[in-house]
Formats: structure tokens, sequence, C-alpha cells
């Protein structure tokens, strides 16, 4: 929580995929689109300038898209077959879109994790805060209600 970095250390993901038409695409489409979730989640922030307009955030010095070290440090993918699809080609369903929406599941346990450190601090469990994504380094730290005097050198 002083850093406000995080880490996936693991992500099981069940995806139906129909008649799979080529599971080795299948897999690389749910692993693909919910590692951008998780950035959607976790770290890509757009930030406007409120006067212009303009996108402020528009390289990767501010803009934080997902990388290789973003990926779950252990993924375990699963196509279930939930018997043909009439209306998809060959039997097949679509498989980038529901992956990319089950990352939001690392923004609530992140959202947990907060409350849990808040708890230690002395705050209620029931206690309200606001905690927006994505989840950047600033809002965890922000929101886990540490302050500069956790900040000590002995």
């Amino acid at each position: 929580m002083l850093t406000g970095e995080k880490t996936v250390r693991r992500a099981d993901v069940m995806e139906d995929t129909g008649a799979s038409i080529s599971p080795n695409v299948d897999i690389g489409q749910v692993e693909g689109a919910f590692v951008m979730g998780l950035g959607l989640w976790l770290s890509e922030e757009l930030r406007f300038n409120p006067t212009s307009g303009r996108l402020l955030t528009r390289d990767s010095w501010e803009y934080k898209p997902p990388a290789s070290q973003d990926i779950p440090e252990v993924f375990n993918t699963y196509l279930y077959n939930s018997n043909d699809n009439p209306f998809g080609v060959l039997g097949s369903k679509a498989t980038g879109e529901p992956p990319l929406l089950m990352a939001m599941s690392a923004f609530l346990a992140l959202r947990d994790a907060i409350t849990d450190c808040r708890v230690s601090l002395g705050m209620e469990r029931k206690d309200w805060f606001q905690f927006d994504g994505p989840g950047t380094n600033e809002r965890v730290i922000a929101s886990s209600g540490i302050t500069s005097d956790y900040f000590k050198l002995y």
C-alpha cells in the first residue's frame, strides 16, 4: 500500500466458446482481452485538459497500458464447450468481449485489499471510501488511508 504497486498473482478464466473453431486462437483472444481489461481497470487513465479538452496522456510516460509484467503470474485459461451456437459461425461464440469485462474482478480484489489495509490502520470495515477506476498507484495510495507518517527511517 505504501507505493500503490500491484501484482496479479493468479487468474483463472473460463470462457464458454461454444464449438470452438480454433482453441489456440480462442485462448489467445481470451488471455489478450483479459490482460487488456487489467490495463483498463488497473492502470490506464486518460486525462484531458479541462479547458481545451486536449488529451494530456498521449505517451507511455503518463499513460500506462499493460505490459509483460502485468500478465498474471499464474494464468489458467479454460475453454468450455456448451454445445453449438446456432447463430455463430460453425457453432462458435465470440471470445474477446467477456474476458475484457471479467478483469473487473482484479479491480474489486484491489478494493478489498485497500479495505483490509484501512482496517489494519484502525478504520471500520464498513467505512465507505471513494475508489474509482482505474486503480492507479496514486488512487491506491490516496484511498488506503496511509499518510506520510508511515514513511519513517529508523
